[in-house]
């Protein structure tokens, strides 16, 4: 049986492995620092500090954002993996849809012709629309945001980050070079070690430093000129955060104007209940209106209080006052000026009989004492 192994280089082999075991010592010895390092220039510093900064936070930035879009996590690293595998996303309900289903057929169930069913209706149809816009923001902030600052982690950002690194090896291999000048330099004089004289050897030592330093010349600039980059990659972003920004907006808007509309519709299916205005203060009555014949057979008091009735329709036209010391259909006056410039009752002989009455047919439980004469 033939077996076709790959024609290897071996020279290149083994220059690679020198290469690679020149870099782990000079490293090693940059640690323990026993050799001298090539320092980059403070512009290519600053430039390389912003980068880093940059990409720490853009990450973090898009991390939280769809922390937001998406608070449940399973659900992001299953989204995640299938756009790895390039399949599309599993269409799910939120929450907001599971419980606009939840209320449309319990109304269903309890009775569309009954007001507390059709409220359960219409606020399901409000939640699902909320749960629409939730859906169309999530779609646009990832569209508008999220997608094109991770394009750029995983396409300019990643190519900084690989630059660097070739960078930093020819750094580490012009580092070897110059220690091993030094080295050749030192042997000056001696004698040659396997027919290798050490002039000879300073010679390829100068020369291997010479093509060291063009390639990390050569890569320096073009790692400086990725960094740079990062400027105008940032006014992109902030394009993008305005266009986030507006989508967010519309999103809250659109919400607002569901909220309201559902609002409307539930204030004209709630049913007109009654109110007693009693010294100044809004109780809720009966369901039923009272009827004001059935006021006055009770009432027999001199004691003059007014009773306001009217609905939550906030309909002032509708706004009456009901004498609840009314009897036989015979108004009492109620207030006339003393002497002294202060106002007391024509009769002040009291009846608390009558404004028990009165609270015993609106169904209230009040404190009598409450309630004081005028």
């Amino acid at each position: 049986m033939n077996i076709n192994l790959p024609n290897f280089n071996v020279k290149n082999l083994v220059k690679e492995a020198g290469s690679t075991l020149s870099r782990v010592v000079q490293l090693t010895e940059e640690k323990l620092g026993t050799t001298e390092r090539t320092e980059y220039d403070n512009e290519f510093q600053n430039l390389a500090e912003r980068a880093d900064i940059t990409k720490t936070w853009t990450e973090k930035i898009v991390r939280d954002t769809e922390t937001v879009l998406i608070p449940n996590p399973q659900n992001r690293i299953e989204d995640f993996i299938f756009e790895k595998i390039e399949k599309t996303k599993p269409q799910r309900l939120s929450n907001l849809e599971h419980l606009a289903l939840g209320m449309i057929e319990a109304g269903g169930d309890f009775g569309q012709d009954l007001p507390y069913g059709q409220a359960l209706i219409k606020v399901g149809q409000a939640e699902q629309k909320l749960g629409q816009c939730e859906r169309d923001f999530i779609a646009s902030s990832g569209i508008c945001f999220t997608q094109p600052l991770r394009k750029f982690l995983e396409g300019e950002m990643k190519t900084i980050t690989k630059e660097r690194g070739i960078l930093e090896t020819k750094r580490l291999d012009l580092d070897a070079c110059k220690n091993r000048v030094k080295k050749a330099r030192s042997m000056l004089g001696q004698q040659a070690k396997d027919g290798v004289s050490p002039e000879a050897v300073l010679e390829q030592a100068e020369r291997d430093l010479r093509v060291a330093q063009a390639e990390f010349d050569r890569q320096s600039e073009i790692t400086k000129v990725l960094l740079e980059g990062i400027s105008t990659s940032q006014a992109s972003h902030l394009r993008h955060l305005h266009a986030f920004v507006e989508t967010q907006v519309r999103y809250y808007k659109h919400c607002m104007d569901a909220m309201n509309n559902l609002q409307r519709d539930l204030a004209k299916l709630r049913p007109a209940k009654p109110r007693l205005r009693i010294n100044s203060e809004d109780v809720d009555g009966p369901p039923n209106t009272v009827l004001l014949s059935n006021i006055h057979a009770t009432l027999n008091s001199n004691e003059t209080h007014e009773v306001n009735e009217f609905s939550d329709n906030d309909d002032l036209n509708n706004f009456h006052t009901v004498d609840i010391n009314k009897h036989n259909n015979v108004n009492i006056n109620e207030h006339q000026q003393n002497t002294n410039g202060t106002f007391q009752n024509q009769n002040n002989t009291t009846n608390p009989f009558a404004t028990t009455q009165i609270l015993e047919q609106y169904d209230i439980e009040f404190d009598t004492s409450a309630i004081t004469s005028v």
